[in-house]
């Protein structure tokens, strides 16, 4: 009787799917479970395909995700994955039926905290230096009386109010700036397109090229001055012909920015201070080295009359000379 209850077969009245039915069931349940998700861990390899998609992994000690951001979504992430970067990455989990896969599509990708930022630096300051580009003799000196001078900063804000003011109170200069966002994922790139824009003018040319270039912004935290970390903004500086002088932060902040220019300013009023010297101070020097020079012109008239007078007075007089011809 038991025999007739029982199913013989385990599983036997278990309903059937096929693959495709299967698969979209997985499909459904994991889309619509998780939707969107954040997500830590570490970086693992990086692909960037010549679709513009960018490949990578994100990882912990047991399991690997595979994550993908699409060549539109690229632009719009604040950072970029790099490998070993310890991340937090949100976007949508999706599978992939035909593979029997799922992967999560990032659209936003930030570092796990300040110790991920540090690391992430520490990394780059040592590519950069071992490429040569810290060396100070590639350093150029700066100008001593710039006629122009770039600022690549906010059109807005104290930062270029102080400089300016600063130009105007030791000696008056051409300025021109060049309008950048100072924080956020727009800074890096255009910072970077600021100070090769200003080494593509030509000298002479209907804009004038400028003699330097100061790169300058207030304080803030790491996150807000990580644009000036970015490796695109320190290649630029570094490639640039027209001397740099950078002042990111207050004091006590330091970017990676400030390893490759020529000369780093603790504030932007600093930097203008560094770029011009005091005119009252320049003219008065002038004037000092005028009075000096022309007291060392009469001491030396004085001592050369002095000198053809002792000389007149040792010749032979005119009469002494002519005795002897009249005997």
């Amino acid at each position: 009787m038991s025999d007739l209850i029982d199913d013989p077969v385990p599983g036997g009245n278990a309903p059937e799917f096929t693959v495709s039915e299967l698969s979209g069931a997985v499909k459904r349940v994991i889309e619509g479970e998780f939707g969107r998700v954040r997500v830590r861990g570490e970086v693992g390899r990086v692909f960037k395909a010549r679709s513009g998609h960018l490949y990578f992994d994100i990882k912990d000690d047991r399991n690997v995700l595979a994550s993908v951001t699409w060549k539109g979504q690229v632009p719009l992430l604040t950072q970029l994955p790099e490998e070993g970067m310890e991340v937090v990455a949100s976007g949508q989990l999706t599978t992939f039926g035909s593979q029997s896969k799922y992967q999560l599509t990032v659209d936003d990708l930030r570092p796990a905290g300040v110790g991920a930022l540090m690391a992430m630096l520490e990394k780059r300051k040592k590519q950069l230096e071992s490429e040569g580009l810290f060396a100070p003799e590639r350093k150029r000196p700066l100008p001593y009386l710039p006629e122009v001078i770039g600022v690549v900063t906010s059109p807005s804000g104290a930062v270029i109010r102080d400089i300016l003011h600063r130009l105007r109170e030791r000696f008056p200069r051409k300025v021109l700036v060049w309008p950048v966002a100072v924080q956020g994922k727009d800074c890096a790139p255009q910072v970077a397109r600021a100070i090769r824009g200003f080494n593509a003018l030509t000298p002479g040319g209907a804009v004038p090229r400028p003699d330097l270039i100061i790169v300058a912004r207030g304080g803030g935290s790491i996150e807000d001055l990580w644009g000036f970390n970015e490796e695109i903004v320190a290649r630029a500086a570094a490639e640039s012909a027209i001397p740099l002088i950078s002042a990111v932060g207050h004091e006590t902040d330091t970017t990676l920015i400030d390893y490759v220019s020529d000369r780093r300013a603790p504030t932007p009023t600093a930097a203008a201070e560094l770029a011009v010297p005091v005119r009252a101070e320049l003219l008065g020097w002038v004037q000092g080295q005028g009075a000096r020079m022309t007291g060392a012109t009469g001491r030396m008239l004085v001592q050369r009359g002095q000198r053809l007078r002792d000389l007149g007075r040792a010749l032979p007089r005119p009469e002494g000379l002519l005795a002897p011809a009249r005997q």
